[in-house]
Order: structure tokens, then C-alpha cells, then sequence
């Protein structure tokens, strides 16, 4: 027998049981939940990641729905378990469900949400972060200043790069690498250079247009290049941001022969999977490489950081936190929560899951519709109509 798991339960009469295997930010996506009728179960356990029995134990005999997070296993004895309680529908609190064996979830009929729409500028914002604090040598700057180490200004100390007129490159020109793009061209007047395998037309039109009112203002204006190739990007770019998916393709994107590409004080910055970069090989560039550095908030093997990574002073490493603004996290919650809940009342799928506004807004009921459901077709769901 599983053993007990604790929770925190809302509405215990509700008509509908629904599970989350964690805390979420805010309040609203609760309230959506206990004034449908649901019966909301909050597993309050101390641990930073649940095992699958842990997740077993919370299901139970009867459950409705799940909402889980991306740092949970789920597979074929999850959705087994949730499909014999009676369950339809499970929602990452995330927009990557790399977590999801999604033909498992398709052979018990379970409906696998995620929560695009809400983590494109946050993203953005934080990967610009990444590119200032890499540049400027802010931790390192930061750490010698608490440990009493200023003695007074120098001429050599915590120099870093010059961001204005230099040249950003992005891999994976989508929703978040042209956000990312545009704050670095716009706020720091750099050229652009990317690599998507689809050309990026409104950042490319975006580009243009500024670079025309810099001109007609009497200053250099700005560029854009789309590469016949990533190692191009690699080559050109002096800050180098990645952002692509991550699949059999796209592992170790960045490895030890692409790494020697890039240039000698060249920046990398990863926000998006941890595994598209070969972490063993980046040490040793790293510690090769002094006036190299990176920005991380993603790693290969989470929570783990490869051996010799939280050694090195030009390595700015942060836990994971990209879509960590109030806004956008308790938007996630509000969107996992009502793929869970439409599945649960029979509603349609959501017509376009990056146009999340509807959703958001606190000042009205939200669509009758699941947000992001990403095995809709495979299940063949109804496309709702407003």
C-alpha cells in the first residue's frame, strides 16, 4: 500500500476530485477550481520533486484530474493509474512537457496540457539578464565586493564587454528568441545574426525599421542576418542566446567543436533545455577559455550541475528561474488549471494556444475552453469556435 501523502484540501464537498502535486503562485486558479465544483487536493509534502508513488498515492481510487510539474515522471504507470480513477486530464504547469510519454497518455485517453502564451517576455527578460550579468561580470563583481575586497577603483578591475554595437546571435528565432532579440537590439543598439530553420520575417521587418529611425537620427544604424547555418551564428556573434527545442536534434547542439567556434571572450546564454549543450565539454572550454563566459538558468542533468561548473567565475548560474515573475507564474497556475478543469466539463480546445489573454484576465470568467491540450488531434478533440 502507497504510503499517505499530505495535503491541503479546498472545497471538500466538490463534486469533482482534482490533484495538484504542488503549491502554485496566486490564488485565482484555485478559486476557478472550487467555484466549478472541483474538490481540490494541494499535496503540501516537503520535497522539491515527488516520486511516482508518491504521485500514485495522491491519485487514488477516484481522481479527475491531475496538475503537475515538470520535474515529475510521467508515464505509463501514472496514466494507467489516473485512467483506472476515472481520470481524462493532466496539465504541466509548464509550456516543455519533455516529462510526458504523451503516447501513453494516447492509449488511456488522458488529454496533456501545457501552459504556453504566458512565458514569452519573462523568458526573454531573463535570458537579456543572463547577457548583462555575463558582460559585465555582475557575480563576480558582487561576490569580491561582499567579501571586503575593494580597496578603491582600478584601472583593470571587472572588465568586462561593451554590449552597444556589437552583434547578437539567437538560435531558434520563435516566440522567445525574437522577444529576446528585440530587447537587445532595441536596448542596446546591437546588430542581429540568427538561425532558424523558418525565416523570422516580423523580426527581421522589427530590425529594419529601427535601423531606418537610428539612421534618420543621425546614428549607426542597426542590422539583421538570418545564417545559412548555426556554426555561422557561432562564429559572427559576440553574445550568443539559444532557444531552441529540444529533441534528438537538438542534443548537445552545443558541443566541444562548436564551442571552438565561438569567439575567445564571446557570452552563451541558454534559457531553454539544459541538455542542448554538452556541459562537460563547456567546463573545460570555460576553464580554458578565462574571458569566456556563460549565462545558465537551464542544466544537462537537473538539479545537478556537471563537476567543475559552480567552480568557475565566468559561469553566471542561476536555478531554473525564467518563468519566475509573479505575473507570469500565476498566470501558469490559472492555465494548467483550466486545461484540467475544461477536459473535466467536456469543453473544446482552445483555437490558439500562444493568444492566452482571455485567460488571464481577473476581471472576467475566462473562455469556456482548454487553454493548451498538446495530444488534442491524436484524441480528437473539438476546436473551440471563439
Amino acid at each position: 500500500m502507497a504510503k499517505p501523502v499530505q495535503i491541503e484540501v479546498w472545497n471538500p464537498n466538490g463534486k469533482y476530485r482534482v490533484i495538484s502535486t504542488k503549491s502554485m503562485p496566486g490564488t485565482r486558479w484555485i478559486n476557478l477550481l472550487i467555484e466549478q465544483d472541483c474538490r481540490l487536493e494541494i499535496c503540501t509534502e516537503k520535497k522539491t520533486i515527488l516520486s511516482v508513488e508518491d504521485i500514485l498515492a495522491l491519485i487514488g481510487d477516484r481522481c479527475d484530474g491531475v496538475i503537475g510539474q515538470l520535474t515529475e515522471d510521467w508515464g505509463e504507470t501514472l496514466f494507467s493509474a489516473l485512467s483506472r480513477a476515472g481520470g481524462k486530464a493532466f496539465s504541466n504547469m509548464a509550456v516543455g512537457y519533455n516529462n510526458v510519454d504523451v503516447e501513453a497518455a494516447n492509449k488511456y485517453g488522458v488529454a496533456v496540457g501545457n501552459t504556453p502564451g504566458v512565458l514569452t517576455e519573462t523568458t526573454a527578460e531573463l535570458a537579456a539578464s543572463l547577457s548583462l550579468a555575463a558582460a559585465r561580470r555582475i557575480v563576480e563583481a558582487d561576490e569580491f565586493m561582499r567579501a571586503g575586497k575593494y580597496e578603491g577603483w582600478l584601472p583593470h578591475l571587472f572588465v568586462g564587454n561593451l554590449l552597444k554595437g556589437q552583434t547578437v546571435g539567437v538560435i531558434g528565432a520563435g516566440r522567445i528568441g525574437s522577444a529576446y532579440a528585440r530587447m537587445m537590439i532595441e536596448g542596446f543598439k546591437m546588430n542581429l545574426i540568427y538561425y532558424d530553420l523558418y525565416q523570422a520575417t516580423r523580426l527581421e521587418k522589427f530590425v529594419t525599421a529601427y535601423g531606418q529611425f537610428l539612421k534618420a537620427s543621425g546614428e549607426q544604424p542597426v542590422t539583421w542576418k538570418r545564417a545559412a547555418s548555426m556554426e555561422e551564428v557561432l562564429r559572427e556573434a559576440d553574445v550568443i542566446s539559444l532557444h531552441p527545442i529540444l529533441d534528438k536534434t537538438t542534443y548537445h547542439l552545443v558541443n566541444k567543436e562548436r564551442l571552438a567556434m565561438m569567439k575567445k571572450e564571446a557570452i552563451l546564454v541558454n534559457c531553454s533545455r539544459g541538455p542542448v549543450i554538452d556541459e562537460v565539454a563547456l567546463v573545460e572550454h570555460l576553464r580554458e577559455n578565462p574571458m569566456f563566459r556563460v549565462g545558465l538558468d537551464v542544466f544537462e542533468d537537473e538539479p545537478y550541475m556537471k563537476p567543475g561548473l559552480a567552480d568557475m567565475k565566468n559561469a553566471v548560474v542561476v536555478p531554473h528561474i525564467a518563468s519566475a515573475s509573479k505575473w507570469t507564474r500565476e498566470g501558469m497556475a490559472t492555465l494548467a488549471a483550466l486545461n484540467v478543469l475544461g477536459k473535466i466539463k467536456g469543453y473544446p480546445v482552445w483555437g490558439n494556444p500562444n493568444s492566452v489573454d482571455a485567460f488571464l484576465n481577473e476581471n472576467s470568467q475566462p473562455p469556456a475552453a482548454c487553454p493548451s491540450i498538446v495530444n488534442s488531434k491524436t484524441l480528437g478533440l473539438p476546436v473551440s469556435k471563439l
